[in-house]
């Protein structure tokens, strides 16, 4: 089949796939998961982030 004998080198491809499918469904399902509010210090932080970068 496909010039590949081993069953094992068979189960290894099936496997990725199977890796592959199951990393994507995952990342799907919980791509909007995550809240979007931003902290006070998340908010500091970046007004610091600013100053720096107009000083350079």
């Amino acid at each position: 089949m496909l010039g590949i004998d081993d069953p094992l080198i068979w189960l290894a491809y099936v496997a990725c796939l199977a890796a592959t499918a199951l990393c994507v469904g995952y990342g799907l399902v919980r791509r909007n998961r995550a809240g979007d509010e931003l902290s006070q210090e998340d908010r500091a932080w970046a007004v610091d982030e600013k100053k720096v970068e107009d000083e350079l």
